[in-house]
């Protein structure tokens, strides 16, 4: 297991103790860990879909994020930002955070970063000079309309999954709904899938068309 791996998995282990005291021995793993990679950033982002999705993106940038002292580690839903932004805070490994997060959880991240002294009396407009960039619905939202329902259907094509599609959307639970929704929930329908398809889809993007949350995260770290 690599340092990056190592580092993620405390923190993440780390976050999941709800005690104002951190645990001293995952406390000191991490900053062990974080000084042997040169950690500078954590990218904070809600799910491992996310996760796949800045990492590749970054590849295609020529980009090595862990080489450039920066980690993607993955919240396990919104709620949980305080949590960790606290950890990357003065009292933990005094870092930069960023990360992506969803319109409708602007609400969590302004309050994280309040409540861990990253920011007072902040507005959603605020987020972006901390490094936190906002997707309209979610990133697979963002990622299907910068590639538009033909070019996630070709990518789902190359990836030998268009048939199943095709049967996925002749369910009655699918029939009448908009092909973007039908692509969202076709890859939220079997473990992993969402993952595998975050890179697919960034493997496919046009660079010079990139969706703003991601290309402004990339362009922030």
């Amino acid at each position: 297991m690599d340092t990056a791996t190592r580092l993620r998995q405390t923190v993440i282990s780390w976050a999941a103790d709800d005690s104002d005291t951190p645990a001293p021995a995952e406390a000191g793993a991490a900053r062990e860990l974080a000084a042997g990679l040169g950690l500078r950033t954590v990218v904070l982002v809600e799910g491992v879909s996310d996760r796949a999705a800045v990492e590749a993106l970054a590849e295609r940038q020529g980009r090595t994020l862990t080489a450039e002292g920066v980690v993607v580690v993955p919240l396990g839903g919104a709620t949980s930002i305080t949590r960790f932004l606290r950890l990357l805070g003065p009292d933990g490994l005094d870092v930069r955070p960023a990360g992506l997060c969803d319109a409708a959880e602007q609400r969590f991240f302004l309050q994280g970063l309040e409540r861990t002294g990253f920011g007072a009396g902040l507005a959603p407009d605020d987020l972006e000079a901390l490094g936190f960039f906002t997707c309209h619905a979610d990133l697979e939202d963002e990622l299907i309309r910068a590639l538009g329902t033909e070019g996630v259907q070709q990518v789902i094509d190359d990836q030998g999954d268009l048939r199943t599609f095709r049967l996925f959307q002749k369910q009655p639970a699918q029939r009448e709904r908009p092909v973007e929704a039908q692509l969202r929930r076709f890859m939220g329908t079997i473990g992993g899938r969402k993952e595998h398809y975050a890179r697919a889809l960034t493997e496919a993007l046009d660079l010079t068309r990139l969706p703003r949350p991601l290309d402004g995260l990339l362009a922030h770290v």
